[in-house]
């Protein structure tokens, strides 16, 4: 299996290069690059969210619980104290960090269905429904930001099952096949699950026509290939 530093340095490298082709054909802008980079990066952590000892699981939950402990304090400024404040907030981040983090681990398994394609799925329709409707992003951009997640997500799989393969022995280690799976019978009915909530997000998603022409529109690509090499070069071809 894949190192931490592997998974992050692969998706970002892969989303970089990626999002470096978008912005050239003039796909997206300056900033929208750089969050699809983000989202492509975060998409190559996020299958071993599942692990107990991961690292990308507990800088997760530690701004997680640092986010949760400062919007319990800022929503109850006006009616506590300092003390009562500080209270607040010691007791929304322990309560996060530990004891929800410590349910988290119990209910999931490493290589489980958070280890899976299907998975990967619903958090990149997730994130794309949540930049339409909540962040008010383009359809077409949003697209781009859960399309970056999900890309992200499968170069942290396909590494797993890389890494699954001993050349030199050329044989297959146990972890071969655990990694980029579709299903598992021995978690069948949260495979139902998960799949009923993909087809909800597929239902409700927003439109995808908008980014299927500008994606597919040839003077994107025109625009692209005139700028693959330095103008020099171009003049001297």
């Amino acid at each position: 299996m894949a190192n931490f530093r592997t998974h992050l340095t692969g998706g970002f490298a892969v989303s970089g290069v990626l999002g470096l082709v978008t912005y050239k054909a003039g796909l997206v802008d300056a900033y929208e690059f750089l969050m699809c980079v983000l989202a492509g990066t975060v998409g190559g952590l996020l299958p071993d969210i599942d692990s107990d000892n991961s690292t990308p699981i507990k800088m997760g939950f530690d701004l997680v619980s640092l986010a949760t402990a400062f919007a319990l304090v800022i929503h109850w400024r006006s009616e506590l104290s300092l003390v009562s404040m500080i209270l607040l907030w010691l007791t929304g981040y322990l309560l996060m960090r530990y004891t929800v983090f410590s349910i988290f681990t119990k209910l999931t398994v490493h290589r489980g269905i958070i280890h899976s394609v299907p998975y990967m799925l619903v958090l990149a329709l997730g994130l794309t429904c949540l930049n339409y409707y909540v962040l008010e992003t383009s359809s077409i951009v949003s697209w781009f930001y859960g399309a970056f997640l999900f890309l992200g997500s499968l170069v942290h799989l396909g590494l797993d099952e890389a890494y699954s393969v001993d050349l030199l022995n050329r044989r297959l280690k146990r972890s071969s096949g655990t990694a980029m799976k579709f299903y598992q019978d021995s978690q069948r009915y949260y495979y139902v699950g998960l799949y009923t909530i993909l087809l909800m997000f597929i239902f409700i998603a927003p439109p995808f026509d908008p980014f299927l022409r500008k994606v597919s529109d040839p003077v994107t690509w025109w625009l692209l290939k005139d700028s693959i090499l330095p103008e020099v070069l171009m003049r001297q071809m």
